[in-house]
């Protein structure tokens, strides 16, 4: 209490001085409507300025909570799209105007969940991403895992909170994709060298390819329901052989990978069990 007074006398006379200053801009500011509408402007100038500093701190610290929300609300679209759903094919054909599923989620094929990298490799042979997700949230090996653009990999173990993902920059991913336009399948692999490329062989000759052509998951890669692989950036064509190798750029950027969706096939267990009965039958 002592040094706020003692302050206050030390510059009492400069203190004053601002007193009077406030008092006669104030006088001036509201009995001149020049100096008023000036102020004004000036005033309006400074506090929009203030605010857009704030609105723009404020947006800053809200970005994690803002992508936190669009993440989850994606998870929920992802899972309302029709291609989650299959019903089996019949003798009879039913025509049904509301997406085919009941409560209990009957003839769901597929179901998203949300997941955040934890950790991503790009730079060695076998490159692997780690997702906050496990067992315990129901993940399982084998489910396939997407980004918002497209394929990041396949799940190769878990953990109960936490899975591990082969990515498609892994020297041993083989993933049996096709051309969306015209449909040969064949089988997209990582060669090793640069994180930007992927490769496709096996395309027939006769298939019309153009650079820039879309590629997906094919229907027997049964982890993932159709989605982007990358595009065609060029065409090897190899005089030995009726094939070409494609090469593509992958549609995921592994560089700036955050968020992922683990897709589980609800139906891939009954698929694989009647395959390895099939094969036992002599």
């Amino acid at each position: 209490m002592r040094n706020i007074f003692l302050f206050i006398r030390r510059y009492l006379n400069f203190l004053f001085f601002l007193l009077l200053q406030i008092i006669a801009l104030s006088m001036l500011f509201r009995y001149n409507k020049f100096h008023e509408a000036a102020f004004m402007n000036v005033a309006k100038e400074v506090t929009g300025s203030v605010y857009d500093r704030v609105s723009n701190t404020e947006y800053y610290f809200h970005l994690k909570r803002t992508n936190d929300s669009l993440v989850n609300e994606n998870e929920r679209l992802r899972n309302l799209l029709s291609t989650n759903f299959e019903n089996p094919d019949t003798t009879s054909v039913i025509v049904k105007d509301t997406v085919p599923y009941d409560t209990l989620g009957h003839f769901r094929r597929f179901l998203w969940r949300q997941a955040k990298v934890s950790n991503n490799s790009t730079s060695t042979q076998n490159n692997f991403v780690t997702i906050h997700r496990g067992e315990n949230q129901g993940v399982r090996k084998d489910m396939g895992v997407v980004s918002s653009n497209g394929v990041v990999g396949i799940v190769v173990n878990t953990s109960a909170n936490y899975a591990t993902v082969m990515s498609l920059l892994h020297r041993n991913t083989k993933i049996s994709a096709s051309l969306k336009k015209s449909g040969e399948t064949g089988t997209v692999e990582w060669n090793g060298d640069s994180p930007l490329f992927l490769t496709l062989g096996k395309i027939p000759k006769s298939a019309k390819i153009q650079k820039g052509d879309t590629v997906i998951t094919s229907a027997y890669a049964i982890e993932f329901p159709p989605s982007v692989i990358g595009t065609v950036y060029n065409i090897v064509e190899d005089p030995s052989t009726n094939f070409y190798t494609l090469i593509l750029r992958p549609a995921t950027n592994f560089y700036s990978l955050q968020y992922v969706y683990v897709v589980e096939n609800l139906q891939a267990e009954e698929q694989k069990n009647l395959e390895e009965a099939t094969k036992k039958i002599q």
